[in-house]
């Protein structure tokens, strides 16, 4: 769903209502790989016009199917997300007060703003790097398999602490063995 400028700049007084179902699956799918299914995303909100800019506030409710990180196998993960975004032209951009930051701010490049592109972009960043099943979260184990296994980095470092201290210097076995001579 896309505005032009021109139709936004009619709702100065009153805030444009947004209620919108999205079918955003093909075009993520096509972004970003990992992804194996996408919900229809349902959006609510509001997007009001103001003389320094377009302020747009919307929560978007979706479910994301992503495989497992630690199987692979696929995982749906339900997301409810509050956006807000602020537009400006390029002509806004320049005239902006100092108390607002760069990075808050999306300078328009053609006179719309999309909706679509906006749901597409936050529903991307807010995909958890770390994905689990039920059973996963469940179970402590870790995966494993013939000559490899998974283990935490807690396991690792004492394995490590382990092997140095039990691992022996060849040229000081020749004094452990009288010290074990002392010692009986």
């Amino acid at each position: 769903m896309k505005w032009s400028l021109l139709e936004l700049n009619k709702h100065r007084e009153v805030p444009l209502e947004i209620t919108e179902e999205l079918d955003v699956k093909q075009t993520l799918m096509a972004r970003d790989n990992q992804i194996l299914d996408v919900s229809p995303a349902k959006v609510n909100g509001i997007l009001t016009v103001e003389k320094n800019g377009y302020l747009l506030h919307y929560n978007l409710s979706v479910v994301v199917t992503v495989p497992s990180s630690r199987s692979l196998t696929p995982v749906a993960v339900p997301m409810e997300l509050s956006v807000d975004e602020v537009f400006m032209t390029e002509e806004q951009f320049r005239g902006k007060d100092e108390l607002i930051s760069d990075e808050e701010i999306i300078v328009l490049e053609k006179p719309t703003i999309d909706l679509t592109e906006s749901v597409e972009d936050n529903i991307l960043l807010a995909i958890p790097l770390q994905v689990l099943s039920e059973e996963e979260q469940q179970n402590s184990d870790l995966p494993k398999g013939a000559d490899w296994e998974v283990i935490s980095e807690d396991d690792y470092y004492e394995k490590r602490e382990k092997e140095a201290t039990e691992t022996l210097d060849p040229r000081l076995a020749k004094l452990s063995e009288l010290l074990k001579d002392d010692t009986e």
